[in-house]
């Protein structure tokens, strides 16, 4: 075995991460594939790189050597491949494109019809790449695959910026709504409490960058010890609608005949909106866009249209 530039880029991406879960799934990777590699990289260099314990990973001090000299190396081959990617893509034939990565968000229709109607953007084809990993993307953006990312950043869990990118705020903090069957008794409520729903199971997309950490954090505050299922927002939906289930959910989501959106009391989870790029003047250029169409689902979504923080910070955006 030789040491490459992917095995430096795992040890990184654990460290970063703080465990061999949330790392695997910024790699793309299986937990036991890099466990297996972790492992390999470990017998190579003849000592332990990481000792796991209950929080997560530690640096051994074997680990924080190879750390000190492979993060410039990754770091430098980020900018390396950056800007290759540049100048194929300013020499490359055809028309232009501008490719957008983001989390889910109601936000993204109107956003991708208004920078088509922008002269700025002319002859400009936006592309779109949604993924649940706020990390995943923003290392797109540094890699050069995307231009431009529109993420979630959970309270509490703020995000790593990879060298190289700027960045811009749309929302300083977004609450967290609650989506339960329209049966269920807390949802005759205006506004949830936690302690509503003390009785019930909750999902949660463990592949959200810092979500179930938000969540739990709430409920224990609340002094909830939750059950919880684990799946995506999809499934969430069809178990939410049957009272299987209650779930976290964006302010901007609509309800359903079978299915409403509660604001929680207190708002106890919250997210900052943020717009990455390599370039400011990019960013400059796309942001408006970006916050009309934000105002434009809000608006839509009357539980959230009508908070005051709504209205102080996007009344501008109603005329």
């Amino acid at each position: 075995m030789e040491l490459d530039i992917r095995h430096l880029r795992a040890v990184c991406a654990i460290e970063d991460a703080g465990s061999l879960h949330k790392a695997a799934r910024q790699l793309g990777l299986t937990q036991p594939a890099l466990s297996t590699q972790l492992r390999r990289i470990e017998v190579f260099l003849g000592g332990p790189l990481f000792t796991r314990e209950r929080t997560g990973c530690r640096a051994t001090p074997l680990g924080r050597v190879l750390l000190t000299r492979a993060r410039p190396l990754v770091d430098g081959l980020i900018t390396l491949v950056d800007e290759a990617r540049a100048v194929a893509a300013a020499t490359a034939e055809g028309p232009g494109r501008l490719r957008i990565g983001s989390t889910a968000s109601r936000a993204l229709p109107g956003w991708l019809r208004r920078l088509r109607d922008n002269p700025e953007f002319q002859g400009t084809e936006p592309t779109l790449r949604v993924d649940v990993s706020a990390h995943a993307l923003l290392r797109r953006v540094a890699e050069g695959g995307l231009d431009v990312a529109f993420v979630h950043e959970v309270e509490g869990s703020p995000l790593r910026m990879p060298p190289g990118l700027v960045w811009r705020v749309l929302v300083e903090r977004e609450p967290q709504f609650v989506s339960l069957a329209t049966d269920h008794p807390a949802a005759s409520r205006s506004v949830v409490r936690l302690s509503d729903l003390a009785g019930d199971r909750w999902m949660v997309d463990p592949t959200v960058d810092g979500e179930w950490d938000g969540l739990l954090r709430a409920l224990r505050s609340a002094g909830l010890k939750p059950r919880v299922l684990h799946g995506d927002y999809l499934t969430a939906a069809s178990l939410v609608a049957t009272g299987e289930v209650v779930a976290l959910c964006q302010p901007t989501s609509r309800a359903r005949a079978d299915m409403a959106i509660r604001p929680l009391h207190g708002d106890p989870v919250g997210v900052r909106l943020l717009l990455a790029a390599r370039s400011e003047a990019l960013l400059d250029a796309v942001l408006p866009d970006l916050r009309a169409a934000y105002g434009e689902a809000a608006r839509q979504a009357p539980a959230y249209h009508f908070q005051e923080d709504f209205q102080e910070d996007f009344q501008e955006d109603a005329v």
